[in-house]
């Protein structure tokens, strides 16, 4: 085998994730838009964008999202074509996404009822709303989110 064969492999197999994880990154962006519209909308209609009630909301947007994310995900971005039962699959891909929730929720949780107030007192910014806030953390929770999901979607759910 030659030096440039034994290159071959590793590069091809790392240009494929690359690839995977730039779609994964799109399908982050448009299942961000699900996410944050659906909070939105549950924030305007209860007026609760702090405590119990916004992580209640944020789960249920959270999980909205996630179940738009498991189509455009194995269709598109892992492109699985697997004979395994859509119900294992599906119940594969809830199960890393419910970890994915946990972290997602609770950094939300944590940006919105920990750093709201301290911020806020220090910068004195009328704009700093508690609806913006509550759109803060969920960005913020999405981003800590987006590589544990990416890996155990991969590894686990759509693996080849």
């Amino acid at each position: 085998m030659s030096q440039e064969q034994v290159l071959e492999q590793p590069i091809s197999k790392l240009k494929t994730i690359v690839e995977q994880f730039a779609k994964f990154f799109l399908v982050g962006i448009m299942n961000t838009g699900v996410d944050l519209i659906i909070l939105n909308i549950l924030i305007v209609i209860s007026g609760i964008a702090v405590g119990a009630g916004y992580s209640a909301q944020k789960a249920i947007s959270f999980l909205a999202a996630v179940t738009f994310s498991y189509f455009i995900n194995k269709h598109w971005t892992f492109q699985d074509k697997s004979k395994e039962s859509e119900g294992k699959k599906m119940s594969q891909f809830f199960a890393v996404s419910f970890v994915g929730m946990i972290i997602n929720v609770t950094t939300a949780t944590i940006v919105v009822n920990y750093f709201q107030t301290p911020i806020n007192n220090m910068l004195n910014l009328p704009l700093l709303t508690p609806q913006l806030w509550g759109n803060l953390g969920a960005l913020c929770g999405t981003a800590v989110g987006l590589g544990w999901n990416f890996v155990g979607y991969k590894l686990w759910v759509f693996k080849k």
